[in-house]
């Protein structure tokens, strides 16, 4: 699913138009994103949560010439999934699963 795909779905489950759903959808990403800027975690209860983790410095290869390079310490956006999501997403294999398993 893109961004576009998802802006209709927002549209068709609310009843809001497809500008007001991009507008929202948008303003969902900037919230989560200044609040990682900040260096706040976002939680949303049963989807999961968005926070900081610091990268340390480490040295790695140059895939070209196969030197070591250094590469410098950086902060990086995480996500964890919560329960929710897991247990959605596991629902959603289960069929799947049952049907290869009658094949075999």
């Amino acid at each position: 699913m893109n961004k576009r795909e998802m802006i209709d779905g927002i549209a068709s489950v609310t009843g809001l138009s497809k500008k007001d759903s991009e507008s929202a959808l948008n303003a969902t990403f900037q919230q989560i994103t200044g609040a990682l800027a900040k260096g706040d975690e976002v939680s949303i209860l049963g989807f999961g949560s968005f926070k900081v983790k610091e990268r340390a410095a480490r040295t790695g290869r140059n895939p070209k010439n196969g030197e070591p390079i250094k590469i410098k310490a950086a902060k990086v956006p995480s996500f964890k999934p919560g329960s929710l999501l897991k247990e959605s997403v596991n629902a959603a294999k289960k069929p799947a699963k049952a049907k290869k398993a009658a094949k075999a």
